[in-house]
């Protein structure tokens, strides 16, 4: 993804919302926080959680673990789902599909990051 910010990134994701354009931040920074809030449960990220209150929180800061890279594609893709959902039910079960299958894969990574860990 382009930049390091999340928050950037997922706008550009989404709709190709330009940086420069905040209208929708506060929303877009409510389902960003939604989505940190369940990988939290899943064992990904901070123990104590991590959330944006802007454009300053970056992928860095937030994935430690290569391995977690599709965790930006899960942000990405759950955002989408609730910011702007596709208008095709093909396209919305595909993303859907998408979205299960990148949870399982976080979730077997994080088991494994933890095992590692003690």
């Amino acid at each position: 993804m382009i930049g390091s910010s999340i928050l950037t990134s997922v706008k550009k994701c989404i709709n190709g919302i330009p940086e420069s354009d905040e209208s929708f931040d506060e929303d877009l920074i409510l389902f960003i926080n939604s989505r940190l809030a369940t990988l939290c449960q899943l064992g990904v990220g901070p123990d104590e959680g991590f959330r944006i209150n802007d454009k300053s929180a970056t992928w860095e800061e937030y994935i430690q673990d290569t391995r977690l890279e599709f965790v930006k594609d899960y942000i990405v893709t759950s955002v989408q789902l609730r910011f702007a959902p596709p208008e095709s039910s093909y396209v919305l079960n595909a993303l859907k599909e998408q979205l299960n299958e990148l949870t399982f894969r976080i979730n077997v990574i994080a088991e494994q990051i933890k095992e590692e860990n003690g």
